[in-house]
């Protein structure tokens, strides 16, 4: 039963974030699944923005009163624009909407000497925060992965962040690449926190439907081999005071991804840009609401500011709000207040509490009357765990 809107009118908004897809990279890596699109020509920078600036028009009217507490710009390759296009859109954003004084604005680069020329444009039109795509600085897997940079250029980058300023970076790093072994995936940790980054993304390479690896797959450690890389990994990263506080995300103390702790504590979030995705909740009546752009940049440009750039608009049935917020919530290795289910759903504890029971049943989670928490055994079975918040198990 979904609390009454008078009730949830009581109830403070959920924290507000904006995503902004800029979907052109130099070449399309043969792992990625992401919405990326091969530059052709000249980018048609200062067309996207101003379709950007439509889009955000549109979708303000959705979230009247609320400020923006984090920003993140990705791609694609969103350091192939310039500095001046990135401030116009974070201009934009407090004009239409309003950025909070402590706002986290963080940008995603690549390595490359014409993104590293760019980085003191960028800190000086707000971004504050920077995310790396090193992913290897062993040369020849960076060949196989199809990335443009190698390992020298990865360090020039984090020093050339630095020296314009930026003080919270990330660094992207898989492992389990094609022939690595544990020694190899150890010696890329280490390179990385070396350059003592506040965060490392430190994430599995997995072949996705739809891309080259998938077609074409490479040899890749069998799953015995990848999750001794992760157990590994994971103690070289505790030792050198990496707290892993979600599934692939490892922060020093304080810098831990403000944007993405929204994602996964199911808060509110604008989307604008090709195939954009939101999230944001009425604030009358509490129900959730997705969103969806049409994906192509051409036909985004093309219909940015109407409702012909939406590929699809839905509010999430109550039945689908369990996993739709375990999905989220237990992604994160802190536990999780009730309070934050009736907050984020408008939905009183006792319609998710009899899945919680289940799941507690089977040794999956814990919970005190207050709060819930993955077990070890959830965290290694993290998928029966979230089978059991599906419709059918209401």
């Amino acid at each position: 039963m979904t609390l009454q809107a008078a009730t949830y009118a009581d109830t403070p908004a959920p924290p507000l974030g904006l995503y902004i897809h800029l979907p052109w990279c130099v070449r399309k890596c043969p792992y990625c699944d992401f919405n990326s699109h091969a530059q052709r020509g000249a980018l048609p920078v200062d067309d996207y923005v101003d379709a950007l600036l439509r889009d955000l028009r549109m979708a303000a009217t959705a979230v009247p009163g609320r400020r923006i507490e984090s920003v993140f710009i990705g791609g694609g390759t969103p350091s192939l624009f310039p500095a001046e296009a990135v401030g116009r859109v974070l201009a934009g954003a407090a004009d239409l909407v309003g950025l909070t004084a402590d706002a986290e604005i963080t940008l995603e680069a690549n390595p490359g000497t014409l993104e590293r020329a760019r980085f003191a444009g960028y800190r000086e039109h707000g971004v504050n925060r920077l995310s790396i795509g090193v992913q290897s600085f062993d040369n020849d897997a960076l060949a196989a992965l199809g990335r443009i940079h190698d390992a020298a250029a990865a360090e020039q980058a984090v020093d050339a962040a630095r020296a314009a300023g930026f003080e919270a970076l990330n660094l992207d790093l898989m492992y389990a690449l094609p022939d690595q072994d544990v020694t190899g995936a150890l010696a890329d940790l280490r390179r990385a926190i070396a350059l003592r980054p506040g965060h490392i993304s430190h994430y599995q390479l997995t072949l996705e439907p739809g891309t080259a690896f998938f077609a074409r797959p490479p040899a890749l450690p069998d799953p015995d081999l990848a999750y001794t890389m992760q157990h590994e990994c994971q103690a070289l990263l505790a030792e050198h005071g990496y707290r892993h506080y979600e599934v692939s995300a490892y922060a020093a103390e304080g810098r831990r991804c403000r944007h993405n702790l929204n994602y996964w504590r199911f808060g509110d979030y604008l989307g604008i840009g090709a195939g954009a995705h939101a999230k944001v909740t009425d604030a009358a009546t509490g129900r959730v609401h997705r969103e969806e752009r049409v994906r192509h940049p051409n036909a985004f440009m093309q219909r940015a500011g109407t409702e012909a750039a939406l590929a699809g608009r839905r509010a999430v049935d109550a039945g689908e709000l369990p996993l739709e917020f375990m999905m989220n919530a237990l992604r994160l290795n802190e536990p999780i207040e009730h309070r934050l289910w009736e907050q984020r759903t408008g939905e009183p504890w006792d319609t998710v509490g009899p899945m919680v029971a289940a799941a507690a049943d089977q040794g999956l989670l814990t919970d005190d009357g207050t709060r819930i928490a993955k077990t070890a055994r959830g965290a290694l079975f993290l998928d029966d765990l979230l089978a059991l918040f599906l419709p059918d198990h209401a």
